[in-house]
């Protein structure tokens, strides 16, 4: 297993309840080591449930699974995906991990970070992903290279991105997906498609007697918005949708037609949960499973967020507030009020850890800790002291102190809404603060009336800012894709993980990128490059300093360079096509390995 430096200052601990410190809620050793099932759906905010007093949405399941579950009163995500996911794997904050951002390479995992997946499966777990990873799509970044051992993901960040394969863009329904590194051509709509994948592989590890952990992170409600279960959203169109909206004057068709389609696709999430929790319980296997449910951020538009202020991309609470569910009964209580100590995704990992007896492998730092004895309602609030959480996400290759984030604690919260473009924000801090015991709206800025409160939540951010950011030498260089191996003969890069060379957003089609690679010996490849539509002249493919030119028919789109040789060590690869002012970087370029006769397209 792969380990991790020890780190030397472990702020805000908790001692004696850091993950691995106590035993579960009864045996969880041996053949009675729980299932775990850890559910996370995507761009659901937090108000996006019946049980949260949604007054539209309906999603009986969840709400039978909320009465099922022991809760937490405040949970917190980071605002956006991708960093959500490096703690929720981790156990650690995102900018340990070199996961700050959501596209143009700054969506990868540092591939030496211990994933949850790898802790279980070396303990004896089957390990499984079903849906959206978001950490890295080729080797070693990919879920398959991080602990799982059965894997069916898309790629990047959703589909309907620049990562979608060819034939497969757009595709909810009929999508096309990657099973343990093999494209595969599926049947039906995606969300149904991981739960499916996702009963085939507890049956399977049920039959071998061997735990299992599946991990069923649905890329839904995240649009693109075309492709949606028809029958939910026929049905959201025929409900008056107004009252799920913050302001009702806005209640444009489009905007009522964007929150049908987001309806209608939680709603199938539910149907799903439904499914789940169904199908556990005919396997006989309801009562030995820890299910867990959460969201990745607040929603993508303003709708209906239980009197949350913010959205998906901000600090404030509706931005970075998810429910947490955590069923397993006769070990959890149900019914109860929800325990009243914040708490994170970097608690997720201990929390899974402590449930399966597991003990992290020494000198791994984890920032979160066990959740289990305050779900159990073993621990009260004297024996876990206050902390302070720490959030933060705005665009650029690193993160800039002070610049959009939030310091949560048990009552008061410190934020900076500065705007979250790496350009946007003039260094000018206008700090607020919120007292979330009496005002968990945010409605009334306490910056003023309380200084001290203030400077003291600044000074203990900077001390965690300081002490992320030391993690390793380098802490914020993005990681590199390792091309030339056995464990991927055919290389696929997309705009998801490529280093823009224009100043822009990086996706549009004249926008211009390279990719940092790493060769492990010498090789030849292959090199096919995808154009953009309207791309046309020249294509000039770059790679270790060297410049190759093919010229293309106006109407051709993929231009080859066959036995490109690289020599063992790091370089960058770009293929742009056209000339001067006009010329646009490739759609995708793949690499494929000259070590065998036949490889797949």
């Amino acid at each position: 297993m792969k380990r991790s430096a020890p780190i030397s200052v472990f702020l805000f601990g908790i001692l004696g309840l850091a993950c691995g410190a106590g035993q579960p809620p009864g045996d969880a050793t041996g053949a009675e080591r729980p299932n775990i099932v850890l559910v996370m759906t995507d761009d659901q905010g937090y108000g996006d449930f019946g049980f949260a007093g949604n007054p539209v949405l309906q999603t009986p399941h969840l709400d039978a699974l909320a009465a099922q579950s022991a809760q937490v009163e405040r949970f917190y995500v980071s605002p956006v995906c991708t960093p959500t996911r490096a703690a929720l794997m981790t156990g650690r904050y995102n900018y340990r991990t070199r996961a700050i951002d959501t596209y143009i390479g700054r969506a990868m995992m540092e591939p030496e970070e211990v994933t949850i997946a790898e802790m279980l499966r070396d303990s004896g777990y089957a390990t499984g992903i079903f849906g959206k990873w978001h950490l890295g799509d080729n080797y070693p970044l990919r879920a398959m290279d991080q602990g799982f051992e059965e894997s069916l993901v898309h790629r990047g960040g959703g589909i309907g991105q620049p990562s979608d394969p060819p034939g497969g863009e757009g595709k909810y329904t009929d999508a096309v997906l990657f099973r343990n590194g093999t494209r595969e051509e599926t049947n039906g709509y995606c969300t149904n498609v991981y739960f499916d994948a996702a009963f085939d592989f507890m049956e399977q590890a049920a039959a071998e007697g061997r735990p299992f952990f599946a991990y069923v992170p649905t890329n839904a409600p995240h649009g693109p918005f075309h492709d949606v279960p028809e029958d939910w959203l026929e049905h959201y169109r025929q409900t008056d949708l107004t009252a799920a909206l913050p302001d009702p004057g806005q209640a444009s068709d489009q905007v009522l037609d964007r929150l049908a389609r987001s309806f209608a696709m939680i709603s199938n999430i539910d149907d799903n949960v439904g499914r789940l929790t169904a199908r556990l319980e005919a396997l006989g296997l309801a009562d030995n499973t820890l299910l867990v449910f959460l969201v990745d951020n607040g929603p993508d538009r303003d709708r209906y967020n239980a009197g949350l202020r913010g959205r998906k991309g901000t600090l404030f609470e509706g931005g970075i507030r998810s429910p947490l569910l955590a069923r397993w009964p006769g070990r959890l209580p149900t019914g109860g009020e929800p325990a009243d100590r914040i708490a994170a995704h970097i608690d997720i990992a201990p929390t899974l850890l402590d449930a399966a007896g597991v003990e992290p492998p020494e000198g791994l730092h984890l920032d979160g800790h066990s959740l289990l004895g305050l779900l159990a309602g073993d621990v009260n609030a004297a024996a876990w002291p206050d902390r302070t959480l720490y959030l933060q996400f705005h665009r650029g290759n690193e993160p800039i102190p002070l610049h959009s984030f939030a310091a949560v604690g048990q009552r008061y919260k410190l934020v900076h809404p500065s705007p979250r473009g790496e350009g946007d924000w003039n260094g000018e801090l206008a700090l607020e603060l919120y007292d979330l015991e009496v005002d968990p709206g945010e409605t009334r800025n306490l910056i003023d009336e309380l200084p001290e409160v203030a400077a003291g939540m600044r000074d203990a951010y900077l001390v965690w800012f300081e002490d992320v950011s030391s993690t390793r030498p380098d802490n914020y260089a993005p990681p590199r894709i390792v091309v030339g191996t056995d464990q991927e003969l055919v290389t696929v890069l997309t705009r998801q993980d490529w280093r823009r060379t224009t100043d822009d957003q990086g996706w549009r089609p004249t926008s211009r990128g390279r990719w940092l690679l790493s060769a492990r010996e010498n090789a030849t490849f292959d090199i096919e490059v995808r154009l953009v539509a309207g791309s046309g002249g020249p294509v000039m493919l770059e790679t270790g300093g060297r410049t190759i030119r093919q010229d293309l028919a106006s109407e051709q789109r993929i231009a080859v360079f066959e036995g490109v040789a690289v020599s063992a060590g790091d370089f960058a690869l770009s293929a742009v096509a056209g000339e001067g002012e006009e010329r646009r970087g490739a759609h995708q370029v793949v690499l494929r390995l000259r070590r065998t006769q036949s490889l797949p397209r």
